[in-house]
C-alpha cells in the first residue's frame, strides 16, 4: 500500500469537524474504524473541500485521543478507497473527485411488505413439539459430524441421501416410483417451476395454468418471459379441450390436480387421462403441483399425475413448506428421464446447488419415522380446525356463505351466491379485518365468484372461531347494505 506521509507539513486545519459519535458510526467498531467512518462523512457531507489538505496523523490522533496508528489505518483506507491522495514530502488531502453527498430530503422510503399471519393467513403451519425434539437431535448430530462436503460446491440435484429418502416417502405415499437421480432438491414449488420451464422451453412459449389458479405461478412463469394461458377449471379440473382451443402452441400445462388451488376440487380420472393424452401428441409437459397432498382427511387420495404417467411426461413438485415448516425453505422436483440432464444444468446455471446444512436432518425426519408421525398428528389438528370454521361460519353467516367441505388441503373456500357483487366479499373482508385471499383475485379471465379463500392451518381453533363469526357478521352486513344501495337507486 502506499506510504502516507501524515507527518508532513500542511496548511492544514488544527482541528477537524469530525462527529465520532452519530448514526453513521458503527457502535463498538474498532477506532481506525470509527475514524474512518467519521472522516467520510466529513469529506462527502462537504465539511472539507476537494483538495484541502488534512491535518498530519500527530495532529489528529491529538484531537481524537486515538493511537497514530489508528489514524494511519484510516488514512490508508481513505485513500485507497478514493476519497483521499498522498504525496510524499506534500501530505495527504481531499481527493479532488468524491462522491455526491447523499439528498437526504428527497430520499425514497422502502416499504417492503411481510406476509400477514393473523387467522385466515394462507402458509401458516403447525409441526408438534415432538417433532421439534427431534429434528432438534437430528441438526446437533449433523453438526458435530460437520464433513468436507459442507466445504465445497455440490451436486446441483442435492444430496443423494435426502433424494434417496424422498423417493422412498414418493412411493409409498403417492404410488410414485423414481430413482434418486432423478430427483432434485430445491428451495420450493417456485423456484422448482422457474428451473424446470427455463430448461424445457423457450422465451414466449405458452403455458396452460388453471383459471382460478395459484397466482403466484401465473406471475413467475410470465415473469420468466412465458405467456400463461387461462384454462378453465370446473368440478372435474382443468377443461383441457378449453385448453386446446384457447392455447393450441402450449408447451407446458401447469396444474395442481390433487387439491386444485383455490377451488379444492380433485381432477377426476378420466380428466388425468384426457390432460395425459394432450402432452404425449403435443410433445408437451405437465408440471404437477401436488398441493397439499398429504393432507387427505377423508378416503384414499388419487394416484399422482406422475404415478399414473410413469414420470414421462409429467414433472413432479413438491415441498417441505407445510408437511414440516416454511422456514426450511426445501422442497423438490421429480423429473423424467431425459430431463435430468438439461434441468440439472439449468440449476448449475441458475444458482449452483442447493444448501446442504438441513439435507441431512430432513433425510433423518424421514428415514427414522419422525416425519410420519408428526404428520399423522398435525393432520388430526387441522381437521379440527377444518371443522370448527366450516361450522362456525355456516353458522353465523345465516345462509349467505356456502362452505363446502374440503376432503383435503389446509384452505377451504366461503362463497356467496353467484349473483352477488364482488364488491361485498372486498367490503366485507375488509370491515372483519381478515387475512386469506378474495377469491376473485385467484381468477384471469374466466369470471370470477364472490367469496373468500381462507386458511385454517398453523391458527388456534379460538381464533379462528372468532374471526369466522366477525366475517360472517360483516359479510351479513355488506350484503345488505348493498341490496339497500341497490334499491335506493
Amino acid at each position: 500500500m502506499q506510504k502516507i506521509p501524515t507527518n508532513s507539513p500542511s496548511p492544514a486545519k488544527a482541528e477537524l469537524p469530525l462527529d465520532l459519535a452519530g448514526p453513521h458510526i458503527t457502535p463498538d467498531a474498532s477506532a481506525a474504524h470509527r475514524l474512518y467512518q467519521a472522516l467520510c462523512e466529513m469529506i462527502v457531507s462537504g465539511l472539507v473541500k476537494p483538495g484541502e489538505p488534512l491535518p498530519p496523523s500527530r495532529t489528529l490522533a491529538k484531537q481524537t485521543g486515538f493511537r497514530r496508528n489508528a489514524i494511519v489505518t484510516a488514512y490508508e483506507r481513505l485513500i485507497a478507497d478514493g476519497f483521499a491522495d498522498a504525496t510524499i514530502g506534500s501530505g495527504t488531502f481531499v481527493a479532488a473527485r468524491i462522491p455526491a453527498p447523499a439528498l437526504e430530503p428527497n430520499r425514497a422510503k422502502i416499504v417492503v411488505e411481510a406476509p400477514r399471519q393473523g387467522a385466515f393467513a394462507l402458509g401458516c403451519t403447525h409441526i408438534d413439539e415432538r417433532a421439534v425434539q427431534r429434528f432438534r437431535a437430528f441438526v446437533g448430530r449433523r453438526m458435530r459430524a460437520f464433513g468436507s462436503e459442507h466445504l465445497h460446491y455440490g451436486d446441483p440435484r442435492g444430496s443423494r441421501e435426502l433424494r434417496a429418502a424422498i423417493a422412498d416417502h414418493l412411493l409409498s405415499a403417492r404410488g410414485l416410483r423414481c430413482d434418486p437421480d432423478q430427483i432434485m432438491l430445491t428451495s420450493g414449488t417456485l423456484h422448482a417451476l422457474r428451473i424446470v420451464l427455463s430448461a424445457i422451453l423457450k422465451p414466449n412459449d405458452q403455458v396452460w395454468c388453471e383459471d382460478p389458479g395459484y397466482p403466484a405461478a401465473r406471475k413467475t412463469i410470465a415473469h420468466c418471459g412465458y405467456r400463461a394461458v387461462p384454462v378453465p377449471v370446473d368440478e372435474h379440473g382443468m377443461r383441457v379441450a378449453k385448453g386446446r382451443t384457447t392455447g393450441p402452441k402450449a408447451r407446458a400445462a401447469y396444474v395442481t390436480p390433487s387439491h386444485q388451488f383455490p377451488l379444492g376440487v380433485q381432477m377426476s380420472m378420466p380428466r388425468r387421462l384426457e390432460l395425459l393424452d394432450w402432452a404425449r401428441q403435443a410433445g408437451a409437459f405437465v408440471l404437477e403441483d401436488d398441493y397439499d397432498s398429504e393432507f387427505r382427511y377423508d378416503g384414499a387420495p388419487l394416484m399422482s399425475l406422475a404415478g399414473i404417467d410413469h414420470l414421462q411426461r409429467v414433472i413432479y413438485m413438491g415441498t417441505f413448506a407445510k408437511t414440516l415448516f416454511p422456514g426450511l425453505r426445501i422442497g423438490y422436483c421429480a423429473l423424467p428421464e431425459r430431463l435430468v440432464a438439461d434441468v440439472t444444468a439449468a440449476r448449475a446455471a441458475l444458482d449452483r446447488f442447493p444448501g446442504t446444512l438441513m439435507e441431512g436432518a430432513v433425510a433423518d425426519m424421514l428415514n427414522s419415522g419422525a416425519f410420519a408421525a408428526n404428520l399423522k398428528r398435525v393432520r388430526k389438528l387441522y381437521r379440527q380446525a377444518r371443522d370448527a370454521l366450516v361450522e362456525t361460519l355456516e353458522a353465523a353467516s345465516d345462509g349467505v356463505l356456502s362452505v363446502p367441505v374440503p376432503s383435503q388441503g389446509l384452505h377451504l373456500v366461503a362463497r356467496f351466491d353467484t349473483s352477488v357483487d364482488l364488491a361485498v366479499a372486498a367490503q366485507a373482508k375488509q370491515a372483519a379485518g381478515a387475512e386469506g385471499w378474495l377469491l376473485a383475485d385467484t381468477y384471469s379471465r374466466a369470471r370470477p365468484l364472490p367469496g373468500f379463500v381462507l386458511g385454517f392451518s398453523g391458527h388456534a381453533v379460538p381464533m379462528l372461531k372468532a374471526s369466522a363469526e366477525r366475517l360472517a357478521r360483516e359479510s351479513r352486513a355488506a350484503l345488505r347494505a348493498k341490496g339497500k344501495s341497490t334499491r335506493q337507486a
